[in-house]
């Protein structure tokens, strides 16, 4: 069995920086990638940034610049570092977790992340 935790959201001015974690743990052996996706009410989940096991990383347009993410393979942990956030940044925020040995897809359950004007 695997668990995926997130943690890190809340409220925070426009402007403003969050780090969201993400730690993965049971039978998760080793991991290939792993990502955060958010959702907005109303929208569907989209990617926001991922992180491959040597370290290479893709970001949606939206958030380049202002966003970064990392990982820390020892502790099968992800991170999202979220600086200067925008309204349009409000969404729940969501990782996934991609099992190398057989591809296998695991999510958290979310964490909220809320910017206000």
């Amino acid at each position: 069995q695997v668990q995926v935790v997130e943690s890190g959201g809340g409220l925070v001015q426009a402007g403003g920086s969050l780090r969201l974690s993400c730690a993965a743990s049971g039978t998760i052996f080793s991991i290939n990638a792993m990502g955060w996706y958010r959702q907005a009410p109303g929208k569907q989940r989209e990617l926001v940034a991922t992180v491959t096991s040597d370290s290479s990383t893709n970001y949606a347009d939206s958030v380049k610049g202002r966003f970064t993410i990392s990982r820390d393979n020892a502790k099968n942990t992800v991170y999202l570092q979220m600086n200067s956030l925008k309204p349009e940044d409000t969404a729940g925020y969501y990782c996934k977790v991609v099992r190398r040995y057989d591809r296998g897809e695991f999510w958290g359950q979310g964490t909220q992340v809320t910017v206000s004007t």
